[in-house]
């Protein structure tokens, strides 16, 4: 297998990895956490290497997990004396934690390769040089092993726990009646999150991490109301982010990690604008839309109101109409304009006048608002 599919392979792999918990913690408005943990974890590894002085020894995982659970700790711990909200407890435990991590590699590990900028940017590039070798054979990449056991894992618990998970996630009230602990879903999630960070971002850093587990999630929540959906979406997003930033790296000569990150904010972009439901056009034109419907219901409430009044003549004028309703006169036109078209007014005179189809469309919409 060619070294730029091994690199693809395990760009999808990481990518569908990160986006599954990452659905969770954009459901539960903990976006930011994710960055937190991210390089808050470089402090467990550093402590676990100081207690094992192996870079391949399991221990390094388990204290990276460790720390991105600790982290959420504090953060919550801050956030629960109500002295700070928790984006600012995340801007106090964040940089607290990967400081002393970094102080900690500098002043007694600085002969050892605990490179700070490979941790943050990665480079998938050299991924397919560590190869996995069982007895005597070479089967593949490394990653391609260590990410995909990374994505059974987080595949499993969640297909496992998936009620419980939405559960604490949408109501934890609910949830607690039910006899399931949120607490325990949220630490068990945030163990997810932790052990994902740290499987993956030896491979492609903790920024592209980041770009994973959030990027997909959040284009595919403006694209479904549906949890198993999101789920399903964002790894297939994650999946083609992936791929697609790799051809673009290949195209322009530049970093594979930063060219997979940009191509997920210029797909999370394009949903946001382009939308059906959520995207900023067709919010625009919704809003655009109701506008004019709201208008033709008042004005056919303000003739239906005047219509058999003294001042008839003074309320229904095409001129005075503007000054009654505090509209302008371009606006009033073109309201009028689109009545007369659906036939629920007439003019006459210069004076507008309801047909038998907008005096019963005037007393249908009142009856609607005012029935209950």
């Amino acid at each position: 297998m060619s070294p730029q599919i091994e690199i693809q392979i395990i760009a999808v792999i990481v990518a569908v990895a990160c986006a599954l918990p990452g659905v969770f913690l954009v459901l539960r408005k903990m976006s930011m956490m994710s960055d937190s943990i991210t390089h808050t974890i470089l402090l467990g590894i550093v402590l676990a290497f100081f207690v094992t002085y192996d870079l391949s020894s399991p221990l390094l995982i388990v204290g990276a997990a460790l720390m991105g659970v600790m982290t959420v700790w504090l953060t919550e711990m801050l956030s629960r004396t109500r002295l700070l909200a928790e984006d600012a407890a995340i801007g106090v435990v964040f940089p607290l934690l990967f400081s002393i991590a970094i102080i900690l590699i500098t002043r007694y590990a600085g002969s050892v390769h605990l490179d700070t900028d490979s941790v943050l940017l990665g480079e998938l590039a050299f991924a397919p040089f560590d190869r996995m070798v069982v007895g005597g054979k070479d089967i593949g990449a490394k990653a391609i092993y260590t990410t995909g056991t990374l994505l059974l894992i987080n595949l499993s618990a969640i297909i496992i726990f998936f009620k419980e998970l939405k559960a604490a996630t949408f109501d934890p009230m609910l949830a607690a009646v039910l006899g399931f602990s949120p607490a325990l879903m949220h630490y068990g999630l945030m163990t997810l999150v932790s052990l994902t960070t740290v499987g993956a971002f030896q491979a492609v850093g903790s920024v592209l991490v980041v770009a994973f587990m959030i990027g997909p999630p959040v284009t595919a929540y403006l694209l479904t109301d549906d949890l198993k959906h999101m789920l399903i979406l964002s790894g297939g997003i994650g999946a083609i982010n992936g791929v697609l930033g790799y051809q673009a790296a290949t195209l322009f000569d530049v970093s594979i990690a930063g060219s997979m990150a940009v191509v997920t904010g210029l797909v999370f972009l394009a949903v946001f604008i382009f939308a059906p439901r959520r995207g900023l056009i067709g919010s625009l034109l919704r809003r655009r839309t109701q506008k004019i419907e709201f208008a033709k219901t008042m004005l056919l409430f303000h003739l239906f109101n005047h219509e058999s009044s003294a001042e008839e003549d003074s309320k229904a004028g095409v001129d005075t109409i503007p000054a009654h309703l505090h509209w302008t006169e371009e606006f009033t036109s073109k309201i009028i304009k689109l009545l007369e078209h659906e036939g629920y007014i007439k003019l006459s005179g210069g004076l507008t006048k309801l047909t038998d189809e907008g005096r019963s469309a005037s007393i249908h919409n009142y009856n609607s608002l005012f029935s209950k």
